[in-house]
């Protein structure tokens, strides 16, 4: 399975562009998105841009790995709780 996380186009650059997801600033490439444009949303996945998406759609999938995000969070600090209890 893989992942793509969506990142909107905030600077270009010869060799590609950076992008913003949730804060966080990568330079990648635009080979197989080669019409993408500042300001754009794209799906991006081992450092390639892979699908110019709409800002909705964007939206949606980083909610989705928000909510992942917390659930990671909540099982570890389950886990742990438990691992604590039966060292007790």
């Amino acid at each position: 399975m893989c992942l793509a996380i969506p990142g909107q186009i905030v600077e270009m650059q010869p060799d590609g562009a950076t992008i913003d997801t949730l804060g966080v600033r990568k330079r990648i490439s635009l080979a197989l998105t080669p019409s993408a444009q500042v300001g754009d949303w794209v799906l991006v996945h081992a450092g390639f841009a892979i699908e110019v998406v709409d800002a909705e759609e964007a939206a949606q999938t980083i909610e989705i790995v928000r909510e992942l995000g917390e659930l990671a969070t909540e099982e570890l600090a389950t886990n742990a709780a438990e691992t604590e209890a039966v060292r007790s």
